[in-house]
């Protein structure tokens, strides 16, 4: 809001009075509001892009940036995970003005444009929108489900969880994605004298990526000692919903006899997708966000889905291929009337596989070549500068 003097023509450089005049675009009370439904790793970025271009509201399951990110760090080495993937949403310097709601979605009106919360304290509210963001995610083990947790039960299971594998003599990782791969190469490290065993369904695991990804990291597996079992698929009992660790024997479909081990650990990409707050003709077959090519819910210019939550592709790939920045954008052009881009999905997953290792970290390209970041440059390169101030657009320390 500006203030301008009013002169009078009768008093020739008499000031008679003042006028308060609100400039569009530059006044907060006429910024669009938009409400982002999950503040995991998609909707904290699509946050950021979109801050202090409109108003933001997060709302989220968690006290803080919880990702869901790196498992095999998370389970062998948690406080290096905690430092790097567990953030308080005040210390991202670009979300200062957002104001988050800690408490977990229960519906939606869509003519009124709001959405109704449970906190988590148990009180219920709604928070009213001029776009909404869908950016719930999907429930997959232990590491990635919408209950509510305060800062005191994430850290309860970040140890619990470490605790148990610990104590395990022989630990049997059963998946053939990312994510289990991902699981066994840090188990394998940081206990090395731990029988680690990899069981997969196919000839070979991440059947999404290039082939030379999978000669690289088999060739770490096996210089770790990691046993590799292709060709088992797991039997999963009636109503398990692979959320946790679990002991004993591990049956098979395809006729190997029973493992044995101490702790086994599900990551056989089992997901679920948290929409059940979200009416069912927004919802595909499987229960995901149909969305347009710009990401935008079909017939709703006022509702977008971003990352596994969001019907892109087969590999939902909008939650790996940053398209934070596009989908913030889309958001901006939809409010000014301007076209919006398309999303283009990849056919093959790049990226890490392995996380930060001894000896750096890789990064794959989608032809499968590898780029290495020397370990050297980890802490002084690569996180504060790449990740905390590239990636994020910055990150306060912590407080002492």
């Amino acid at each position: 809001m500006r203030t301008l003097d009013v002169c009078s023509p009768y008093r020739p450089g008499g000031i008679v009075g003042t006028v308060s005049i609100v400039f569009e675009g530059r006044s907060r009370r006429c910024r669009k509001r938009v409400v982002i439904a999950g503040l995991g790793d998609s909707g904290v970025l699509t946050a950021i892009h979109l801050a202090g271009h409109v108003d933001v509201v997060g709302i989220s399951t968690k006290p803080a940036w919880v990702s869901g990110k790196e498992l095999g760090t998370r389970i062998s080495r948690p406080d290096d995970w905690a430092r790097d993937y567990w953030v308080a949403f005040d210390r991202f310097r670009r979300l200062a003005g957002m104001r988050t709601v800690h408490g977990v979605l229960t519906g939606v009106d869509l003519d009124r444009r709001r959405v109704f919360v449970r906190g988590a304290d148990g009180t219920t509210g709604t928070e009213d929108y001029d776009a909404l963001v869908i950016a719930t995610g999907v429930t997959s083990g232990f590491w990635r489900r919408p209950t509510v947790q305060s800062a005191d039960e994430i850290g309860e299971e970040l140890r619990r969880v470490h605790d148990q594998v610990a104590a395990a003599g022989c630990v049997a990782v059963i998946g053939g994605g990312v994510t289990a791969v991902n699981a066994a190469v840090n188990v394998a490290v940081t206990w090395p004298d731990k029988r680690v065993e990899l069981y997969f369904p196919g000839e070979r695991p991440l059947l999404t990526h290039h082939a030379r990804v999978w000669n690289r990291v088999r060739r770490r597996l096996a210089r770790l000692g990691v046993e590799l079992h292709p060709r088992h698929r797991a039997v999963v009992p009636e109503g398990f919903r692979c959320d946790r660790i679990t002991a004993g024997p591990v049956r098979w479909h395809t006729g190997q006899p029973d493992t044995e081990a101490d702790a086994v650990l599900w990551a056989i990409g089992r997901v679920t997708p948290n929409t059940g707050w979200l009416p069912p003709e927004l919802l595909d077959e499987r229960g995901f966000v149909r969305v347009t090519p710009q990401l935008r819910v079909p017939g709703r210019p006022d509702m977008y889905a971003i990352g596994d939550v969001a019907a892109t592709d087969p590999l939902r790939s909008s939650a790996r291929n940053r398209a934070d920045r596009l989908l913030a954008g889309n958001i901006r052009a939809g409010f000014a009337g301007r076209p919006l881009r398309r999303f283009r999905a990849r056919t093959v997953q790049w990226g890490s596989v392995l996380g930060v290792q001894p000896d750096g970290l890789e990064i794959y390209a989608p032809n499968g070549r590898a780029f290495r970041f020397p370990a050297w440059s980890i802490e002084p390169v690569l996180q504060p500068w790449i990740v905390r101030r590239g990636i994020y657009r910055g990150i306060r320390d912590p407080a002492p």
